[in-house]
């Protein structure tokens, strides 16, 4: 009994130490050890120091720092919008499905990361075996042919665990977490510019069922009105006081007020539709209350810099961690060069009854490394390497691109919006002098010195001037919406304005 006290506590004391040697070399060997291939740097871009067409609205904010609320919508004071974004931002399926997305690439992110750790695997088994007088030992499993195996039935149970761990020498699985990072984080970002797109969406088609109410009003008005200058005009024919061409003319401009009116009321069916599904529900399920005095608001939005829009652009974001991505995975091809090293361990037990299977003369164990390298290949790994440097260079440049895009896009959004508050002020100007002349004329109408067409016509150029102001309104409206969409819609890439609904990536830079 003494005898086997000490070799059980030999053989434990060797596997200690063997175990130990092993994880001291691989703890070395990893501390020693590189990451091959080039290490990421930002692609450099030319950013201007302001915007070309922003020069007025730059000057009038004094807080350059500031930023656009990641709830903007709620700027216009509308609760009804309101409703419907917040809707759209829960249920949309586009949402849905970039969500799904992101999900995905996290899981891709711990898939890579597993990797770096040991895979520890267990089994265990039990069989029973018969064996008759005539089976030969090869029937019976052995490599000796011809030979009668022994007869009888044996039992066997055994219990075994291995270890196995592929150390990352070169840093390819590291290279390959790398890439899985940074492929989360612009699928982040694609996520916050979907949600983005959504509530712009919402908010612009909002607009323009709310300009449609104003259109149906408008030229509802002028229908009734044509309508009466028409029958006045057939009348002043009959009596021999106008012309016949003066009655075609009455009605043309009847007809097209009235198809005018359809195609209005078309469209505010169609915006209606658009929000419903939006909000991931049939167009049957939402009915807006129609609001022809509907006021646009137009809220002053916050400075930002072009610097900031590689910050707060969802899009020039996600095209810079992609390039961060394919960056890394230069790496990992580079790191297929090199040997494979994996540290391989098993230990168990074997036994033909289970009462002595877990005892020092049952028991089995190896240990040792494993060194793999491929020799020859006819070129895969440098086709590999050739393929992960051209794509590197196909996102630089697809970053860059997205980066001028990005700058364009505001610049336009600003000669909009300046622009179309200069015509805001002309329409406004011109509806206050029909203001004038409509009161003139219907003064004049009621002392008899002008007519009852007079009035009508009158009113008819006051109507198409409001007409004309709700437009610019609206699209001045819908400009800012879309400028604030382009300057990215109050998500930055480190999370703290995010909108998402999902949790913020933890794997940022």
């Amino acid at each position: 009994m003494g005898v086997k006290t000490d070799a059980t506590t030999m053989g434990c004391g060797r596997l200690a130490r063997g175990a130990t040697f092993a994880v001291t070399l691989a703890l070395s060997l990893m501390l020693a050890a590189c990451a091959v291939g080039p290490d990421y740097r930002r692609p450099t871009v030319q950013i201007p120091a302001g915007f070309k067409e922003g020069v007025s609205w730059q000057r009038a904010q004094a807080n350059p720092a500031a930023s656009i609320s990641s709830t903007w919508w709620r700027m216009y004071q509308d609760d009804t919008l309101d409703g419907l974004v917040e809707r759209a931002l829960k249920a949309n399926q586009s949402i849905v499905a970039a969500e799904a997305a992101y999900r995905v690439a996290l899981a891709t992110v711990q898939s890579n990361t597993a990797a770096l750790f040991p895979i520890v695997t267990a089994g265990a088994s039990g069989t029973r075996t018969g064996i008759g007088g005539n089976v030969t030992q090869a029937a019976s499993g052995t490599s000796s042919l011809g030979r009668t195996a022994t007869p009888g039935v044996f039992n066997s149970v055994s219990a075994s665990l291995s270890v196995n761990w592929e150390l990352d020498l070169w840093g390819g699985i590291r290279r390959q977490i790398e890439s899985a990072k940074t492929s989360a984080q612009a699928s982040d970002a694609q996520l916050a510019g979907v949600q983005l797109s959504i509530a712009a969406s919402v908010v612009l088609n909002y607009f323009a069922l709310r300009q449609a109410d104003y259109d149906i009003d408008s030229l509802t008005r002028q229908q009734n009105i044509d309508s009466k200058i028409l029958e006045m005009t057939r009348a002043s024919y009959r009596e021999g006081a106008s012309s016949s061409n003066d009655v075609l003319v009455a009605q043309d401009v009847l007809d097209a007020v009235i198809a005018n009116l359809q195609a209005s009321r078309i469209a505010r069916e169609q915006d209606e539709h658009a929000i419903a599904v939006l909000t991931g529900v049939p167009p049957a399920a939402v009915d807006i209350a129609s609001d022809p005095a509907y006021t646009f608001r137009a809220p002053q939005l916050p400075l930002a810099l072009p610097s900031q829009l590689l910050e707060r652009r969802y899009d020039v974001v996600s095209a810079e961690r992609l390039a961060a991505s394919a960056n890394a995975k230069i790496g990992a091809a580079v790191a297929a060069f090199f040997p494979d090293l994996t540290l391989s361990t098993t230990g168990g037990f074997q036994s033909n009854t289970f009462a002595r299977l877990f005892s020092l003369p049952s028991r089995f164990w190896t240990l040792g490394p494993d060194v793999a390298a491929t020799i020859f290949d006819a070129g895969v790994r440098s086709a590999a390497v050739t393929s992960a440097r051209a794509s590197y260079d196909e996102q630089v440049a697809t970053y860059r691109n997205t980066v001028l895009t990005a700058f364009q896009s505001v610049e336009d959004s600003l000669s909009s919006i300046n622009h179309l508050r200069t015509q805001e002020q002309s329409s406004a100007d011109i509806l206050h002098r029909n203001q004038q002349l409509f009161a003139t004329v219907e003064a004049q109408r009621s002392i008899g010195t002008s007519s009852e067409e007079d009035l009508l016509d009158q009113q008819l150029t006051l109507i198409e001037a409001e007409q004309s102001l709700r437009d610019t309104q609206s699209a001045l409206a819908q400009s800012d919406v879309t400028l604030i969409k382009n300057l990215g819609g109050g998500w930055s890439a480190d999370g703290t304005n995010a909108a998402s609904t999902t949790t913020s990536l933890h794997v940022r830079s």
